[in-house]
């Protein structure tokens, strides 16, 4: 067995599926004590970097944040960047006259500026800055959204390492992973972003809250310089030229899982292919976000592929597990003896019960790790057994999406693009 820089989960996590009930656990938002919502406005566009968008959204909603995702575009539904489509709730022309808590905007280029040119945006965040509002910035926005509009003078701020350069002269440039500075919340980039959602959330509640959303969310003991992975068997994971990646989706998928993924494999040039196993492209996922598939299952069922990756959340793990062409698919891979992998809860409910997992050590969300036949070695972050791959949770995604590629395209290319996303 060769591990590397693989730190043991602290007690917390250990204990969650002794503890803590399942439905706690996966609903964590509908069951922690209630303190006054708050509204939130995300505003997106195309362009938008989508695992920013993302994260921050999901994680807001699971402190009880009534989150708005507003469209600067002329439609609901964005283009955002690496081919990610998503759907707003609303135009951020029809949020004009509404009071918000907090707005957050996301990076991504060219999203941000798209921001930064929305002229009712401009006018939303202004207005509520000049009241004291709390907001906030992640990656490319803070230099050329907030820096652009003024909101950032005398403060201390971070953003993007390559657009430091478009800070204005008259912010003190930081370059810590989160920065707040008065009612200002900036961070670097979507290596950060869970960090900066957090942050966020402590914010609007308070410190006790962000801990208490932070804890099932398999979060990193701590800031480290690299990823954890722990792997047994060692194989090579063979493929021709392009790596051609199957990610399905479905109502109840975990957002943050699934963009995390499809996100960091497509930064890394995989041919990922996003299918919906529902009988529509549209998806809405387990914080509903609203999610569009690139194909319909049954038309990706066509195609053969080098690796298949299902995201977690109980929901869309469950209807996972009901998909007979999607299980047949999964398979057929591990048949042939070609890569496939799973997150959070879908190692449990759909390998394990469909006798994927036979001969295999595996690891699962902390709360389902008993219905592993084998969970051993359950309380790694992310474990490669052979052509098998899986991982914990929310908090071990973008971990998980590095291991996929350090499998696919070596250690020196994980790392260097953990590094370009500021996660080391």
């Amino acid at each position: 067995m060769a591990t590397r820089h693989l730190l043991p989960l602290p007690p917390f996590f250990r204990s969650l599926a002794r503890n803590r009930p399942l439905t706690r656990l996966f609903f964590s938002n509908s069951t922690m004590a209630s303190p006054p919502s708050k509204k939130v406005l995300v505003p997106i566009a195309n362009g938008t970097e989508p695992l920013e968008a993302v994260v921050t959204i999901d994680v807001l909603r699971r402190a009880g944040a009534e989150v708005t995702v507003a469209s600067v575009e002329k439609n609901l539904r964005v283009d955002a960047s690496l081919g990610i489509k998503l759907v707003a709730d609303a135009l951020v022309v029809d949020c004009e006259d509404s009071s918000f808590d907090l707005i957050s905007l996301p990076g991504g280029m060219p999203g941000a500026e798209r921001l930064r040119d929305c002229g009712v945006l401009e006018s939303i965040v202004k207005r509520h800055a000049e009241k004291g509002g709390l907001y906030a910035a992640i990656c490319a926005a803070p230099a050329v959204a907030l820096g652009s509009w003024g909101l950032l003078k005398g403060l201390k701020a971070t953003c993007y390492p390559s657009v430091m350069d478009k800070m204005p002269s008259d912010v003190t440039k930081v370059e810590s992973r989160v920065v707040v500075d008065g009612r200002a919340v900036t961070s670097r980039g979507p290596g950060t972003a869970i960090e900066f959602a957090l942050s966020l959330v402590e914010q609007l509640y308070g410190k006790d809250k962000a801990d208490e959303v932070a804890g099932p969310m398999v979060m990193r003991p701590h800031h480290i310089e690299e990823y954890t992975v722990t792997e047994l068997n060692s194989v090579g994971w063979k493929y021709d030229s392009t790596p051609q990646i199957l990610v399905p989706i479905a109502n109840g998928s975990e957002e943050m899982e699934a963009v995390i993924i499809i996100d960091m494999l497509r930064r890394a040039n995989a041919n990922v292919v996003v299918a919906s196993v529902e009988e529509k492209l549209q998806i809405i996922a387990s914080r509903k976000v609203k999610i569009v598939a690139d194909v319909l299952l049954d038309d990706a069922a066509q195609m053969q592929y080098d690796l298949i990756i299902l995201p977690g959340g109980l929901p869309g793990a469950q209807a996972f597990s009901n998909s007979e062409k999607l299980v047949n698919l999964i398979k057929k891979q591990a048949e042939s003896n070609k890569p496939y992998g799973a997150i959070c809860a879908s190692p449990a409910i759909v390998l394990e019960h469909h006798g994927l997992l036979k001969g295999k050590k595996a690891t699962a969300f902390p709360a389902l790790c008993n219905k592993l036949a084998d969970p051993s070695e359950s309380e790694n972050r992310v474990l490669v057994d052979g052509n098998l791959i899986t991982s914990r949770g929310p908090g071990t995604s973008m971990e998980f999406a590095l291991g996929i590629v350090e499998k696919l395209y070596g250690r020196e290319k994980a790392k260097e693009l953990a590094k370009a996303n500021v996660f080391a």
